[in-house]
């Protein structure tokens, strides 16, 4: 067994056997970790969002297409990139899921050093995304321990409002202010109004 790191997941959906096994030979090599599906259906059923990893499938399949897949995938906010395989005849359609965020596509047959090209930049791209979507569900966490009243609190101090205006805002003492803030503070593990913006506002909140 080789004690060396595999380089990424790479998924693969193609209802063709041969060209599965082409691919999965072709990423093996190149140490890259290969997952095959026959279907969109049985990969939707086994992917994990928490691995970080691309997504290699045909744009014509039996059952559920590439661009249904797509679409699924997009409804679930998953952040892992794809390139769509296709025919000749299949390019328009392929435009059409690079306008929804697909990161390229190939046609048949395709080069193997395209196609290794493409992964490495997928994988480059998805370590990016994954690490922002961890982050975004960490914010998201944090922020649902609020109460109702203390997300209206943090929403005011978000705006630069100062602890009377909050208070005449809300019709609450600002000694009620003051521990609502207390409370916000504690459950968002923040100890400045930095860090307290930063948790609310996201990675593009400026300290």
């Amino acid at each position: 067994m080789s004690l060396i790191p595999k380089k990424g997941n790479v998924y693969v959906v193609d209802d063709d056997e041969a060209v599965r096994d082409s691919l999965q030979w072709l990423l093996e090599g190149k140490d890259y970790r290969v997952k095959c599906f026959d279907s969109a259906e049985s990969f939707l059923t086994r992917y994990d969002p928490r691995e970080v990893a691309c997504l290699i499938a045909d744009i014509r399949m039996e059952g559920m297409t590439g661009l249904e897949l797509q679409d699924r995938l997009i409804e679930r906010k998953s952040p892992l990139p794809i390139v769509f395989i296709t025919g000749h005849g299949d390019v328009p359609m392929a435009v059409q899921t690079m306008k929804k965020g697909a990161m390229d596509f190939i046609e048949k047959p395709f080069k193997e050093e395209e196609l290794l090209a493409l992964v490495e930049r997928m994988l480059d791209q998805a370590r990016d995304a994954f690490s922002s979507h961890q982050e975004a569900a960490s914010r998201d966490a944090l922020l649902a321990r609020l109460t109702t009243r203390e997300a209206q609190v943090l929403e005011r101090i978000v705006a630069g409002r100062l602890n009377k205006q909050i208070a005449d805002d809300l019709g609450i003492s600002i000694k009620t202010v003051e521990a609502h803030r207390a409370n916000i503070m504690e459950k968002l593990n923040a100890n400045t109004v930095a860090d307290l913006l930063k948790i609310a506002l996201g990675a593009t909140a400026k300290a």
